[in-house]
This record gives structure tokens, sequence and C-alpha cells, in this order.
């Protein structure tokens, strides 16, 4: 903004609060306000609008018409309902003439009529359509509400001016739509890239490798690849190296003839001949023996394989695909892993983030879910309450969308008859332990701090909590520290009996 934003509401306006999961648009938005107004609030959605709301003298709701966690319609409903003394005040963000406009949720208007201008300084917030367009809607939600203002007259008519308000200020870049990958939820940035690059690479036989975060969904890319794949008619098979023990991991993989060791009663295909034209998974590969990995070079780099007590060698057409939640690069420096299996398997890299880095998406993945088990127990479809919401939003999410998942299971059977997934009944943890813990933290943060316990202590007692939170269940306990099964067996052999 050039100069001096004008004043759009004084002091005689009453307090203000604006409503928009745009950070961006909402600091706009307050520095058009200027200094001379009284203090406005945000809000980040419509339920954290509601809460807001209550118990507050707000006289002027700003709303962004593209809130994620609430139903916009339904959400003015409810405003009017509970507030009928609130002026709600709908941002129009369609590009007309390159100006941003607003245009009012006005209780009394009928439909097909035009609207008179407000009076005072939030007719400021109104904007002129072209000229050659005629009447307009008022929302670009489908509002039967239909207007003709001119344009403000004074200082406040600035904002109409393009030095003022531009549109770049407010609308993000059109984004190209990019379909989700097959059985995935999730619009943010972030995912929309992993999509395109799955996509990308899904037409080809090229090796990829899925890193991320326990709970993030790896299976699901694998899965959705394929399906993409000219093979997708053919098997997906699975193999979880993290869960076969080492003495039985090669007879699974590659198979094994009669005789070939005590109790080979007859011969056995492996899990790569089962795989043949189809795709095979190699889950959790950075848990795979070292002794493993050497025999494993020769299938993916000449696509051949030998069962255990033959001596015939097989040619097989499998697609690979691995992942992994461990730093393979790093076991790589530490000697645990093969740098040339690596680098074969990390020819097209794909690094999902964890849920809490795409925060957008835990709602309409939450509400995915809940919409599944409504429909699995025969029950009308259930919605969050704005508390919930708030919860949901404001959570870590240590175990990504897994631990969503069975968040929302627990909350739906808490709910009983509920129309509502109350907050209570999301029982969401409030350990310590559980928050993200500061990367650029000091002692001199702390000034309260009489004593540090010492970073090997609080390994130990992280891990010895994560047996006993899981109840001794040493896989699940892994996943939840996001480490491998091998490195908890050896640090719970560090430690000893406890």
């Amino acid at each position: 903004m050039s100069g001096t934003a004008p004043t759009l509401l004084r002091k005689g306006d009453g307090k203000v609060l604006v409503v928009s999961p745009h950070a961006a648009l909402r600091d706009k938005i307050l520095e058009s306000l200027g200094p001379e107004s009284l203090p406005a609030t945000e809000a980040r959605g419509g339920a954290d609008a509601l809460l807001k709301l209550r118990g507050s003298d707000f006289r002027t709701l700003l709303l962004d018409p593209n809130i994620e966690d609430l139903n916009v319609e339904e959400l003015i409903a409810t405003i009017r309902a509970r507030y009928p003394k609130l002026t709600v005040v709908v941002l129009d963000q369609e590009k007309m003439g390159g100006r941003f406009s607003f245009s009012p949720c006005d209780r009394e208007a009928p439909a097909e009529t035009e609207v008179n201008r407000p009076s005072g300084p939030i007719a400021a917030l109104w904007a002129k359509p072209p000229a050659s367009t005629g009447p307009r809607t008022a929302s670009s939600r489908g509002s039967a509400v239909r207007t003709e203002v001119n344009r403000p007259n004074g200082p406040i008519g600035a904002l109409w001016d393009r030095s003022s308000v531009s549109t770049e200020n407010f609308i993000a870049a059109p984004v190209a739509k990019i379909d989700s990958l097959p059985g995935m939820i999730g619009t943010s940035p972030k995912m929309r890239e992993i999509y395109r690059l799955a996509r990308l690479v899904a037409s080809r036989d090229t090796a990829v490798l899925i890193a991320g975060p326990t709970g993030t969904g790896k299976e699901l890319v694998a899965h959705g690849i394929h399906q993409l794949s000219r093979r997708s008619q053919r098997p997906f098979v699975v193999v979880n190296c993290a869960a076969i023990p080492e003495s039985l991991l090669e007879a699974e993989l590659f198979g094994f003839t009669r005789g070939a060791f005590t109790g080979a009663f007859q011969s056995h295909l492996g899990r790569i001949h089962a795989a043949q034209g189809g795709t095979l998974l190699l889950d959790e590969v950075g848990e795979m023996p070292l002794s493993m990995q050497a025999k494993l070079l020769r299938f993916v780099q000449e696509g051949e394989v030998q069962r255990l007590g033959s001596a015939d060698i097989f040619r097989v057409d499998v697609r690979l695909i691995a992942s992994t939640n461990a730093d393979l690069l790093q076991r790589v420096r530490e000697k645990q892993f093969r740098e040339d299996l690596y680098y074969r398997l990390a020819v097209f890299p794909l690094d999902l983030p964890p849920l809490r880095d795409r925060a957008e998406d835990i709602l309409p993945v939450a509400r995915y879910f809940l919409e599944i088990f409504c429909r699995q127990g025969a029950v009308p479809q259930k919605a969050f309450s704005p508390e919930a919401v708030n919860l949901l939003q404001e959570y870590f999410w240590p175990g990504n969308v897994r631990e969503l998942q069975h968040r929302i299971e627990r909350a739906f059977v808490l709910s009983e008859a509920n129309e509502e997934i109350r907050a209570e009944d999301l029982a969401m943890p409030s350990r310590i332990a559980l928050a993200p813990i500061p990367t650029s933290a000091s002692v001199a943060s702390f000034p309260d701090v009489k004593e540090l316990v010492p970073l090997a202590e609080i390994e130990r007692r992280a891990v010895l909590d994560a047996v006993q939170e899981t109840r001794g269940d040493k896989l699940a306990a892994a996943r939840l520290l996001q480490i491998g099964k091998s490195t908890l067996y050896r640090k719970l052999k560090e430690y000893g009996p406890d």
C-alpha cells in the first residue's frame, strides 16, 4: 500500500473481527483499518470466530468466504441467529478491474433487488463492479442478493485505486489443478507437489524411494503410483522389512526349494515372484539387515532372483518402490546401509511432509475419516464442534495421519448419539512430551531452569516411556519414536532390565 491507508472503521463503529485462514490477507485488512480504529481481532477460521464472538461486543465481522473449516453459508446463518445486531461483511474476491471488493450480508435485503450502499466508514468496503457487467451477485458463494453501488467519496475512495489496494495484495496467484492420488486426501501445496511428482513418475518403471515420518501415508502413495501405472492390473505386493525376522526375510523375498532348510517341506515362490508384472513395495527398507542388502542388490540391478537351495536364476519384471521413515543417507554414513543400494533405490525420491507441516489438510482428512465411520456405523453424518475444530488444528500430531484416524475413530465411539464430535470426545493428550521441541533453544532462554538433564537420560526416558505407552509392543514403540525396530532393541539392550 502506498501512503497512509485511510481509516475504515473508527471508534463509533465498534470492535471488528477479521476472519480469514490467510494471515497475509488478515494483515492487509488490519493495515487498511488504520491506526485510529478500535483494535481489531483476528480469527483464522469459522470455528475460531464463533469462539471469539462469545461474550464479546463486536459490531462488525469481516468474513473471508474461503474459510476451510466451516461452510460459509451455515456460519453466516449461525451468526445471524446468535448475534442479530452484528454486521457481517463478506469479502468478495472476484477480480473486477484489478480491484478487491467486498459485499455485505444484508439480512433485510430481498432477492433480486438493489441493496443501498451502507452509510458511514463501512461503505469503504464496498466496491464498484465493471460498468459493462451491470448488477452482480453479492457473494461468490451463490447469494441471491444483487448490488449496484457507486464509488465512495472522499479519501475512502482511495481504496478503489489500484495504487492503494491491488488484487495481488489480497488474492493468491491461481494454482493449476492437480488431481490427488487414488485414496489420498489433502490439497496443501506440499501435497499437490507430491501428487504432481507421483503422477509424473507413475508412467515409467523408475525406482522410487518414498521417505517420511511414520503415519504420513507412504504406502498410499506407493499404491497410488501403482494404480496410475501400466501395471495397475497386476499384483501390488508389500513386504514390511521391519516386521519379518532376519532369518526369514531372504526366504520370504526370494523363495526357496524343498529341503533348502529345516522345515522346507515344499518349494515356495517368494514375494518378488508374486509381484511378477506388477509392483513390489519394500516398506521400512532402512531396517533391512546389511547381509540382506547385498543379496537384494542383484535383483535391483539386474532384475534376477535366485531361490534358496537352487542354482537356477530367474529373470523377473517387477517395478520396485521402497519406503522408509529413517534418514537413509545418515544410515549410509553410519555404515548401516549400503551406499550402492541407496542410490539404486533413490532414483526418484519423494519426501512426504508430516501432518503438522500441512495444517490446512487436517480438517479435510478428519472429516473424511468421520464420514467413513458414520457410514460404517449406519448413523447420520456428524460434525465437529468449534472447540473440537480448534483442538484438531492446534495439536502437534506426532503420529501424523494414522494418529488422526485413530483419534477420530475413538471420538466417534465416545460421541454416542450426539450430532457433534465434542472436544472431550477427542480426548487429546496434554503431555508436554508430545509438544514440538524448539530447535534453537538455549539455557539463557529459560532463566528458571536450575538443572539440565543429560541428553542420554532424556533419550532413555523417551524410549522406556514409549514401550510402556504401547504396553510392550516394540514395533509400535519404534514407530512412535520414529526409529527402526532394530535400533529400539539395541537401545533396550544397552539400558538393561528396567
